[in-house]
């Protein structure tokens, strides 16, 4: 064997030694002492260092060696199959529709829990990459493609577990535990189930080694005898199956299947066999790396972080490094020029767009009764409701205002129809930013929360022009987004499985709750809305120009620099003052700009004008339905507004491909 061919198995070794060192670190102080005889056989129940040993430390070490080897197997099979290093099961949804599958059958079909879990998490798994395989079979498989309907799918899936979570939380309060990937074992019979699938499942993908190894010749490999759909659907079924195992067995183990497979490309593994066998390894590692990190600080510290939400620190900045790298051949599903054309009609659809807003408001005089039953108030009852009422309404409204305008703006600044503050993580950042000033102020008031908010997001923007380059336009711009906003999240999410109060006061904010909304925060959104609607006019000529390109627009006379930053730093206070409002996920920054160009509504401020009342009509859609859906409870508008725009965005990917094609 080779110096080259060695390289990638001594750092695998190397890595295996960090793991056994911290896990030589944490077990020690429990196990010193003890024998091997006394730690495999049935401890004596009166010693304690015994039974903790044998049922707790030992089966979750295994249990992380198990899982990790099967994300890391899981995460090689979905990159060499789509030809995409930035596939994985967290990339592609397979997670999150396995945490969904699981939900719905623990809440409406316990039977088949009762019967085979597996089978149920396999089933929301194999649907979610159906999905995700049918938007981007119409792509030809493009990398941006998958990734972006693979993110936007595990989003949607997960905005449906929230929902479910908050319409029945007496029966699920431990779904979002079990989803942030907890190891912790009484005994060893999850290690004992868990095992042999695994086993089974790797003894068929290195079977398939021989036929995976020639799919590298693409269509090539059919003149060999190949039949590639049955080769892919193969290793697709193996991967989801290991993926959807461990899913059920231990929750979501987030970005392990990305990080384990890069590590192994970066080390110098290039062949898929050798490929095959470091990629598990180095995800067994690094999982048992994480999680015994995690106990330690958890024996110190008395916090228990969930070992799925802290391993997505490490995939994240995965992502990020092989964007950086330029090492993902990202070809445009959006270039070219649109065929739309401009409505003759223009003001006609704005002063309709105008009238359907203000038939959206007349839904303050409809709501449902005490025995809720559909009726109409208006007198006293409707003198008691409004107060209730008319804030949250205005300041959903304003926030679909504001961030339907900053997602016009980005997609006008960066050349790409597939912008937007939810997908750029700049909604995340402004999380990120709040979440930080709670812990330094102890109570921060409306403007701290701003401040804090407009600094993340506007440090999203900054980062992602700074590690864009020269690619300010194009899809590595998006996914650099798309990976920056992941890191941020699971950030966030490690800081809210603190337990901290600081933190749980943030998670119906997450959600997008207007329900505590008051008058002043509604008179302070809507003075926003209507400032933005002004100010973003000072920016059409700019922006116009940033839509034939950056060369274009400085022969024009724009001064580039001064442009984007002006408008990033507006796109951003807008983006803040929303998010606040309505949580960080809502898909009106998306969804807006597009739907006004659907309508004819393309061009300069007709564009941004319809945007902005598009925007509004979601979100006062959205509050109703929050509203009267559940009624007497109250679901989140910003929750309300995502799972209406997942759809959306799975239709503005597929009428993209139609506009390429008909160009």
């Amino acid at each position: 064997m080779t110096r080259s061919k060695f390289k990638p198995w001594l750092w695998t070794l190397l890595l295996w030694l960090a793991a056994l060192i911290v896990t030589v670190i944490n077990l020690a102080p429990s196990l010193k002492g003890m024998g091997f005889v006394e730690l495999v056989s049935t401890p004596s129940p009166e010693d304690s260092r015994a039974v903790l040993a044998h049922y707790s430390l030992l089966p979750r070490l295994a249990i992380a060696c198990i899982s990790g080897f099967a994300l890391g197997l899981s995460g090689m099979l979905f990159q060499h199959v789509l030809r995409n290093p930035l596939a994985s099961p967290s990339t592609l949804g397979v997670e999150a529709g396995a945490q969904l599958a699981l939900g719905v059958a623990m809440l409406w079909f316990p039977a088949l829990l009762g019967w085979d879990r597996d089978v149920t998490t396999a089933l929301g798994g194999f649907a979610a990459m159906g999905i995700v395989s049918i938007v981007a079979w119409k792509f030809n498989f493009q990398p941006v493609v998958v990734i972006l309907a693979g993110m936007v799918t595990g989003l949607y899936c997960t905005a449906l577990v929230t929902l479910i979570v908050l319409m029945n939380d007496h029966y699920l309060a431990g779904l979002f535990i079990w989803g942030g990937g907890s190891l912790n074992q009484n005994d060893w019979r999850q290690v004992t189930s868990l095992l042999p699938k695994i086993a089974l499942s790797t003894l068929i993908a290195f079977l398939l080694v021989r036929q995976l190894t020639l799919l590298s010749l693409g269509e090539a490999a059919q003149g060999l005898g190949v039949k590639l759909q049955f080769v892919r659907a193969g290793a697709f079924a193996v991967a989801v199956a290991l993926t959807t195992f461990v899913v059920s067995a231990v929750g979501i183990i987030g970005f392990l299947g990305l990080a384990a497979p890069a590590i192994a490309r970066a080390i110098g593994a290039r062949r898929i066999g050798d490929r095959m066998i470091l990629a598990p390894l180095i995800g067994a590692a690094l999982l048992v790396i994480i999680d015994q990190l995690v106990q330690i600080y958890g024996t110190r510290t008395g916090i228990a972080l969930p070992t799925g939400a802290v391993t997505a620190l490490v995939g994240a900045p995965a992502l990020l490094i092989l964007m950086l790298r330029r090492a993902v051949p990202l070809q445009s599903t959006t270039e070219g020029r649109s065929i739309l054309v401009a409505s003759r009609h223009q003001g006609v659809l704005l002063a309709i767009l105008l009238l359907l807003l203000v038939a959206a408001f007349m839904t303050l005089f409809v709501g449902r009764d005490v025995n809720g039953a559909w009726a109409s108030q208006s007198g006293a009852m409707l003198e008691q409701l409004l107060p209730w009422r008319l804030p949250r309404l205005v300041a959903a409204t304003s926030a679909g205002v504001m961030l339907a305008l900053a997602g016009s703006m980005l997609q006008r600044l960066t050349g790409n129809a597939m912008a937007s503050p939810e997908v750029l993580g700049v909604s995340a950042g402004t999380a990120f930013g709040l979440l930080c000033v709670l812990y330094m102020a102890t109570e921060p008031t409306y403007l701290g929360r701003l401040t804090g908010g407009f600094s993340g997001g506007a440090a999203v923007l900054v980062l992602l022009f700074l590690m864009g380059g020269n690619a300010k336009t194009g899809n590595r711009f998006l996914i650099l987004g798309v990976s920056l906003g992941a890191l941020l999240t699971s950030l966030v999410s490690i800081i809210l499985a603190s337990g901290d109060p600081r933190a749980i006061s943030l998670i119906s904010w997450m959600a997008g709750s207007t329900y505590g909304v008051n008058a002043t925060t509604a008179v302070i959104s809507l003075a926003f809305a209507l400032v933005g609607i002004g100010g973003v006019m000072l920016f059409v000529r700019p922006l116009q120009q940033f839509a034939l390109g950056e060369i274009s627009a400085h022969s024009r006379g724009v001064d580039i620099r001064i442009a984007r930053l002006m408008i990033l730093g507006f796109s951003a206070l807008l983006t803040a003052i929303g998010t606040l409002v309505v949580g960080p996920l809502s898909f009106v920054g998306l969804m807006a700009p597009h739907l006004a160009q659907r309508l004819g509504l393309i061009r300069g401020a007709p564009h941004l004008a319809g945007s902005a009342l598009i925007g509004a009509l979601l979100m006062a859609v959205a509050d109703f339905i929050g509203r009267t859906g559940y009624f007497p409870w109250q679901l989140p508008s910003g929750l309300i507004a995502t799972l209406l725009g997942g759809p959306v965005f799975a239709v503005l990917l597929l009428h993209s491909r139609r506009q390429i094609m008909q160009h």
